[in-house]
């Protein structure tokens, strides 16, 4: 993986190529970023900087024969740990290396992938990935032998909030006490949800959403995209290339999202002060509570982007409102005026609690009702 290849981040690229060609490279970082925004490929490109000894922006100049094992992610300097769960060929006590040929793949084929989309190769259905206890024993093997080329060993935790307790204790102790020449590179997305004191101990480096003049230059020169196309695209991207590449490609993963959305909102409006709407609420709630857990938690953060363009409409920020509606007669200007900055807090907190609730396993058909109830009154609030 080159840095050239990575969409934008052209200042944490060369912070990143700076401090390792004056070898300083910390024992234990912390990458934070959204879904889209290249960090799990600017890790990895890290990774082959460092193991190959390269010189210059471009991780070439270095050892030939080590450049070449990271084209499938084959590196034995290189380790990774991401979550997983059972499945019908791992049936308990799954850990990352019962996967990595599948991980290999996952890393070809979407290399900004997400982690619904890992989820979505990985099968798991109602079930939600972790990181456990098996992994970081893992994790002490491999550190404790000596590095393949006799340099650095660098293990990369991609999604590292999704580590249980058992496995972020166990961790801690290993960036307490780091063996030599050994880089622990933790990805997250929530940086809240890792606890304090590993964090504490991490260098953290934060990646902002890319750019639309990135986002269009990749596309163009990547994917093949005419110039106005790839400008459009970034613009409906909203700084995530995951989303860019599916739009590109006319994948509209949020499709059946916003058919689910409109529905919702529909009946939530009918539902004040008609009881037999209620019904419509309650059919709604069964219907998404039928669906894994990982998209229900999905749909939700769609709903809350859904409600954070509406907001963006009804005040006028028409720069900032990507959102073309696809139904048949949803007017989403209508829609807007009813979210406004006395209902928007609430609305946020509510769905931002539902998520919360069905990671935790709560009974989603319980949850989704409740929401939707609540979603009528506040839709309806002056």
């Amino acid at each position: 993986m080159l840095f050239k290849e990575i969409v934008g981040q052209e200042h944490i690229k060369n912070h990143l190529i700076t401090s390792a060609s004056h070898g300083r490279i910390p024992h234990a970082q912390l990458f934070v970023g959204a879904e889209g925004t290249g960090v799990l490929l600017t890790a990895i490109a890290y990774a082959q900087y460092v193991l190959c000894a390269n010189t210059g922006a471009e991780n070439q100049g270095g050892n030939e024969s080590c450049n070449l094992k990271f084209g499938n992610f084959s590196h034995p300097d290189l380790h990774f740990v991401y979550p997983t769960v059972t499945t019908e060929d791992v049936k308990s006590k799954p850990k990352s290396l019962d996967f990595l040929p599948i991980w290999r793949e996952f890393l070809q084929q979407k290399p900004y992938g997400s982690l619904f989309d890992w989820y979505e190769k990985l099968g798991v259905g109602n079930k939600q990935g972790e990181i456990r206890v098996e992994d970081a024993s893992e994790i002490l093997k491999s550190l404790a032998l000596k590095s393949y080329e006799g340099g650095y060993k660098i293990m990369i935790v991609w999604m590292a909030d999704k580590m249980n307790i058992a496995a972020s204790n166990k961790l801690l102790k290993l960036l307490e006490e780091p063996t030599d020449k050994t880089v622990f590179i933790l990805i997250t997305e929530n940086e809240e949800d890792i606890i304090q004191t590993i964090r504490s101990r991490c260098q953290v480096i934060h990646f902002a959403g890319l750019c639309e003049d990135a986002i269009a230059s990749h596309l163009v020169n990547y994917e093949n995209v005419e110039g106005k196309k790839a400008l459009k695209i970034a613009h409906k991207a909203q700084g995530n290339y995951n989303k860019a590449v599916q739009l590109c490609h006319e994948i509209n993963e949020d499709a059946p999202f916003e058919e689910w959305f409109v529905t919702w909102v529909r009946a939530a409006f009918r539902a004040k002060g008609n009881a037999a709407a209620i019904q419509d609420l309650i059919g709604w709630s069964e219907q998404i509570a039928s669906l894994g857990r990982e998209t229900q938690k999905k749909f939700l953060h769609f709903c809350i982007e859904m409600f954070r363009q509406a907001l963006l409409q009804n005040y006028q920020a028409e720069k900032m409102v990507y959102f073309e509606s696809s139904i048949a007669g949803f007017n989403f200007d209508k829609f807007a005026p009813f979210i406004t900055g006395n209902n928007i807090s609430e609305i946020y907190k509510e769905l931002s609690d539902a998520i919360y609730h069905i990671e935790r396993n709560g009974n989603a058909k319980i949850i989704l009702t409740d929401l939707s109830i609540k979603l009528t009154r506040l839709i309806h609030k002056n």
